[in-house]
C-alpha cells in the first residue's frame, strides 16, 4: 500500500523535476532516502527515567522503535562519562519515512507557534535538509497531559540530490513550508 506522498512522488514530482532540470537519465532525479530524527536529552545524566519516557514518546511520533544513543566522551562538568545514554534516534525508510512526512508536513508544522516556515537555507550542500522543532507536543500523538519534560527534537532529510537547488525543488514539491 503506497502512501499518498509516494504516490505524488511518483506520478506528479518526478516529472516535474525532469522538466525543471532536464535531467538525461531516471537515475539522476532527487529522491528522499530517509528521515532521521534525534534528540538529546541531557537530563538522563541524572534521571534515567527521561530518556525512558523520551524513547517512548519518540516510539509514537516516529511509529517505528528508536536507539538509544551514547555519549562519545567524558565531560566532567556536564557530570557525563563516556558510553552513558543520553539521546535518541529513529531513522525512517520508505513507506514509515512518506507517512512521517505527510504527518509533519501537514498536521505538526501547522500546529507550531507562531509559525511562518521552515528555514530555506538549511542545506548541507549535498542535498541533505535539517530542522529542528523546539517541542514534542506539535505532534498529535503525544497527550499533552501525560508529558514530563519539552524536549525538541532534529529532523534530517536525506535525498539523493546533488545540490540544494535540487534539494529544495524536490521538498517544494513535498509541499515543505518554505520561508525564504
Amino acid at each position: 500500500m503506497a502512501t499518498r506522498l509516494r504516490e505524488k512522488y511518483d506520478n506528479e514530482i518526478r516529472d516535474a523535476l525532469v522538466q525543471e532540470f532536464s535531467y538525461q537519465n531516471v537515475m539522476q532525479i532527487p529522491k528522499l532516502q530517509k528521515i532521521v530524527i534525534s534528540m538529546g536529552v541531557g537530563a538522563a545524566v541524572s534521571d534515567k527515567k527521561k530518556l525512558t519516557t523520551a524513547l517512548n514518546e519518540m516510539t509514537l511520533i516516529a511509529g517505528q522503535k528508536p536507539v538509544a544513543t551514547a555519549a562519545k566522551k567524558s565531560i566532567a562538568g556536564f557530570k557525563l562519562r563516556e558510553e552513558m545514554l543520553i539521546g535518541a534516534k529513529v531513522t525512517l525508510r520508505k513507506e514509515r519515512m512518506y507517512e512521517f512526512m505527510d504527518r509533519l508536513i501537514t498536521i505538526a508544522l501547522p500546529r507550531v507557534r507562531d509559525f511562518r516556515g521552515v528555514n530555506g537555507k538549511a542545506f548541507d550542500g549535498l542535498g541533505n535538509y535539517s530542522m529542528g522543532l523546539k517541542e514534542q507536543l506539535v505532534f498529535p500523538e503525544i497527550d499533552y497531559d501525560k508529558i514530563d519534560d519539552i524536549r525538541g527534537m532534529n529532523i534530517c532529510f536525506v535525498t539523493s540530490a546533488r545540490t540544494d537547488a535540487e534539494a529544495k525543488a524536490l521538498l517544494k514539491a513535498f509541499n515543505m513550508p518554505f520561508a525564504n
